[in-house]
This record gives C-alpha cells, structure tokens and sequence, in this order.
C-alpha cells in the first residue's frame, strides 16, 4: 500500500465513534438477576441422595437374586460338580499332582536359569526362595497342630503361589537378560 491510502485510512478511521451507548439502560436487569438468586429447593440434594440409594441397593439385589437363581444348588461343605480344586490337604500332606507337576517343571526350569544370572543375582534369589522355603516349613508345622486353621491355610496357599511367582518371574528375567541386543 502507498502512504496516500494509507493516511486516508487512518482519517477515516478516526471520525469512527469510540463508544457506543446502548439503546436503554440494561443495568437494573443486570443488578436484579445478581441479587435474587434462583430459588432452588433444600431437598433437591436429599432427594438426589435418596433415589441413587434406591438406585444401589436394586441393582446390587437384581444382581445378587440372578446370580443366586443361575448358581448350582450345593449344599454347605460339598464342593460343586466341575469345580476343580489344585490343593488337596495341608499340613504335611501332598498338595495336588497339577501343583506338584507345574512346581517340578519350574525347579527344574529354575536350576537352569540361576546358571545364567550373576553371582550376586543368583545369591539374591536363592536367599528369597529359602526364606518362603522356611515359611512354608513354619506354616506346615502350625498346620499340623491346627488342621482346621482357615487362615494358616489361605497363608500356606499364598505362600506356595509367591514361591512358584518367584520361579517364573526368575526365568522371565534371564529371557529378557539374553534377547536384549541393544548392548
């Protein structure tokens, strides 16, 4: 652009007006609206409260009454048709023979893979499976004294899962160890 339209632009644009006064008096609307607020009822939250508690309890009881109409009926003490159970006694006695094969398969696995770790790895392993080795041996004694023990037996169990877990997590460290080929 030349200067000659430039400075008739700049003219025209300050004969423009720099306020605009509004058609009438908004203000008392304005102040009206800010100090009477929307009358809203105290029971409103009570009332929303209430029916998502309704809500709740109908949904959790649909659920309960088809999950109890769909179940199998089995008397207290028995164990239900299909259900497979791994553990067959505590205190000593033989666990189940898929337990005693999948924990035979990772000893054996363990052996091989302990030969891959360092010194200082493999002494830290060693250490942790002696330790829940040695819990399971204090479980197993307490077991004999309380067979009945529900909670000595959900630890028994537990127990012998972490063991198994630190087996496979022992094999799955040295597979991640020797595919790295970033080094």
């Amino acid at each position: 652009m030349n200067v000659e339209t430039d400075d008739k632009l700049m003219a025209a644009a300050a004969q423009l007006s720099t306020e605009i006064a509004p058609e009438r008096d908004l203000w008392p609307e304005i102040e009206a609206r800010i100090e009477v607020p929307a009358r809203r009822s105290s029971w409103t939250p009570y009332l929303a409260q209430a029916a998502a508690i309704v809500l709740l309890i109908g949904a959790s009881s649909s659920i309960t009454y088809m999950m109890t109409r769909s179940a199998p009926n089995v008397s207290p003490g028995t164990t239900p048709p299909g259900l497979v159970l791994d553990i067959v006694s505590f205190g000593g006695y033989e666990l189940g023979q898929g337990f005693q094969d999948a924990r035979s398969n990772l000893a054996a696995q363990l052996d091989i893979e302990l030969d891959r770790l360092s010194p200082d790895a493999r002494a830290g392993v060693e250490e942790n499976l002696a330790v829940i080795r040695s819990a399971i041996a204090e479980i197993n004694t307490e077991l004999e004294r309380e067979p009945d023990n529900i909670l000595l037996q959900e630890l028994l169990l537990n127990t012998y899962r972490n063991e198994l877990t630190v087996m496979r997590k022992v094999g799955g460290l040295t597979q991640s160890v020797m595919s790295r080929n970033d080094i």
